[in-house]
């Protein structure tokens, strides 16, 4: 077993001694993601593709042209057949149709809601990467606080041997101290384990393999409090500039557009049509084959009368469908207000939290020295010696849980407000430092 955990450190030992000078930042991987995140590439196509319904919905407003050739033969009495060809153009132009011109707004409006969406995705792309990004130091800090544990109990355990050696300990604080290693080995494992798998996470969404990335400074760091400083601001904010509630105000504009779409099942339409043709005709035995021409123009005028009640029950549904996008604007907006809140009491609470762990380390650090020096004495046992250790690690992944949680609560607030940008990303990117060289 310690062969293989050995092994295992040194192989993750010199993959980042490899790649320590080739470590990928935030605002590197936010690029690539940028450049291949499958959910972000949907989007920006479900975009395009409403954007070019505009030219569709705009084709029925403009003009059709057509034009068709023909060609017949008749056979008669002898020696008097007859051939033709025949060339017509046509001309078809919509004067007034109130429905068409309805289509052509409500697909305006449904690629402007695709651009709100569109926007929406990218800044879930910032907490995508964000989160998987911190998610990955959170596995890594985790991994090297238990290796340091780990180590920290071995030497533990080889002074309580060399204790028991010479009779100043009982052989069960060497059995305390061996559980306390097999159990901190054992974590060392699965911290690994998830540090791997938290790589993978971010694989996934740039398609990129990442083998060692920046780490947060924390000589730089600092937990400031939000500006503004009132989460009564912040829903302000949110109120005129989230994503969320953009794109269902629209959808509500769409909903009531659609009941005026469907009232014009009622309304007459007028159109124009004008046609050029021109035929050539052959007569077997007859010198006589005479051409003839002839062009057209008119309007028509299409007055729906009774279709079964259909127009009324798509005017009924679209009046639900209105009330139901209405209800939804409401329902967003209550979360948006809601995530708001949350995310502004989140940021209080990282920075709190970040205080009283810094405080907790260097309490721990003060109990342990002090529990090692009364085991030395004999006025405390290795039992007291271990807890003081794992409470110790405990306190120092605590305290780098809450600076990313810190982080992470900072960019939820402002995807919540609507405000958050590559600026963000590029803010936090210059709090980070490259990995040293192992």
């Amino acid at each position: 077993m310690k062969f293989k955990i050995r092994t295992l450190c040194a192989a993750l030992t010199l993959a980042a001694s490899a790649s320590a000078v080739q470590a990928d930042d935030l605002l590197q991987i936010y690029q690539q993601a940028l450049t291949n995140d499958p959910v972000l590439l949907q989007a920006k196509a479900q975009r395009d593709a409403l954007y070019e319904s505009i030219e569709e919905n705009r084709a029925p407003l403009l003009p059709t042209i057509s034009a068709s050739v023909g060609y017949d033969k008749a056979w008669k009495d002898p020696g008097k057949d007859t051939s033709g060809v025949t060339g017509r153009v046509n001309l078809d132009q919509i004067i007034y149709d109130h429905s068409a011109w309805v289509g052509l707004s409500l697909a305006e409006k449904a690629a402007s809601q695709a651009d709100s969406a569109y926007a929406s995705v990218l800044q879930n792309v910032i907490i995508r990467v964000t989160s998987a990004y911190f998610d990955v130091l959170t596995a890594k800090d985790n991994y090297e606080f238990q290796g340091a544990e780990k180590r920290a109990i071995e030497r533990q355990l080889e002074q309580t041997k060399q204790r028991f050696a010479v009779g100043l300990t009982a052989i069960t604080d060497v059995h305390e101290a061996q559980a306390q290693y097999d159990l901190a080995s054992a974590a060392e494992i699965l911290a690994e384990n998830t540090l791997l798998n938290s790589y993978e996470a971010l694989r996934e969404i740039t398609g990129i393999d990442h083998q060692n990335i920046d780490i947060l400074d924390t000589q730089r760091f600092s937990a400031g409090t939000p500006a503004p400083a009132a989460s009564s601001d912040w829903i302000k904010i949110a109120e005129t500039s989230s994503l969320d509630l953009m794109a269902q105000r629209i959808a509500k504009d769409i909903a009531q557009e659609t009941i005026t779409l469907y009232k014009a099942g009622h309304m007459p339409s007028l159109s124009l049509n004008a046609g050029y043709s021109k035929g050539i005709e052959q007569k077997t035995g007859n010198v006589d084959d005479p051409d003839f021409d002839n062009s057209s123009i008119g309007v028509t005028l299409s007055i729906p009368i009774f279709q079964g009640f259909k127009v009324s029950s798509q005017v009924n549904q679209a009046q639900y469908q209105y009330v139901e996008a209405s209800e939804k604007l409401e329902q967003i907006h209550r979360r948006v207000v809601k995530d708001v809140r949350n995310n502004f009491n989140n940021v209080g609470a990282s920075i709190s939290s970040i205080r009283a762990y810094e405080q907790s380390v260097v309490s721990s650090e003060s109990a342990l020295k002090a529990t090692q020096a009364g085991f030395e004495v004999g006025t405390r046992t290795i039992v007291d010696v271990l807890n003081r250790t794992r409470d110790l690690y405990d306190s120092k992944r605590k305290l780098s849980d809450a600076r990313y949680g810190y982080i992470n609560s900072i960019m939820a607030l402002k995807q919540a407000a609507g405000t958050l940008n590559e600026d963000d990303v590029l803010a936090i990117n210059n709090g980070l430092k490259t990995t040293e060289k192992m």
